[in-house]
């Protein structure tokens, strides 16, 4: 089976006036299809470095990357992106704001709103429709990034931090909702995160960065009994 990522040997230079700095090197990484895999390790350490390469944000400067077996060149719609803050459009309701990436792909259709009117129902937004990004909460914010995100149906979900801005409790239930809403549809996740007992809880497997530069330093398969627990409920900072 082609895994839905792989890395070979991928190394990062970021060059400014003054210096280079080396950010990753030597990353070696393949994540296998229904997977969930998170990034931990201390700032500066290269996750969201690797995010982006694996995003098509980033052209590494050394080694090769692919997605479902081809060579990434730049972003795809296979290839979904979740970031710390929701980036919703206040001028735009929350309708349309789920639809954006519809839009810009040019596949806003009746079946493919249908389908998103269906998936804020999921979320616990079904009412919220015509509101305004200024009228949510902080996690319902997210969750409507969550429903924009799934709203082209990627094969894979990149998250970047999506809670760290949330109260422990929603953070929890956004954890299981997202856990919950993958798994039932099939996707294939890396989440980046400093939290270690968000990733043993959310994740089937933990990759440990180091840094100067980064640099993967262990790889941690999270137990049977923690995987089939919902965050909510999942023992925290066990198992590892």
């Amino acid at each position: 089976m082609v895994p839905v990522v792989e890395l070979n040997d991928i190394a990062h230079v970021y060059v400014t006036d003054r210096e280079a700095s080396l950010a990753v090197e030597g990353i070696h990484l393949k994540v296998e299809p229904g997977e969930f895999v998170s990034l931990v390790g201390p700032s500066g350490c290269g996750k969201t470095t690797i995010l982006s390469v694996i995003a098509g944000l980033l052209q590494p400067s050394k080694g090769a990357a692919y997605v479902n077996g081809d060579p990434i060149y730049g972003p795809s719609p296979e290839v979904g992106y979740m970031l710390q803050q929701d980036y919703l459009f206040p001028w735009r309701t929350i309708m349309d704001n789920a639809l954006i990436g519809l839009e810009l792909t040019e596949r806003l259709n009746p079946e493919s709103r249908s389908a998103v009117q269906n998936l804020l129902r999921e979320m616990g937004l079904g009412d919220s429709g015509n509101l305004y990004p200024s009228q949510l909460s902080g996690g319902m914010r997210q969750r409507v990034a969550l429903v924009r995100t799934l709203a082209t149906d990627p094969g894979l979900l990149l998250l970047d931090e999506p809670f760290s801005a949330l109260d422990y409790q929603t953070k929890l239930q956004l954890e299981d909702l997202i856990v919950e809403t993958l798994k039932e549809r099939g996707k294939t996740a890396i989440l980046v995160t400093h939290d270690l007992s968000e990733a043993i809880a959310m994740s089937d497997r933990v990759i440990l960065l180091n840094r100067n530069p980064g640099r993967i330093h262990r790889l941690f398969d999270i137990p049977e009994n923690i995987r089939r627990a919902q965050p909510f409920f999942c023992p925290q900072g066990a198992g590892l």
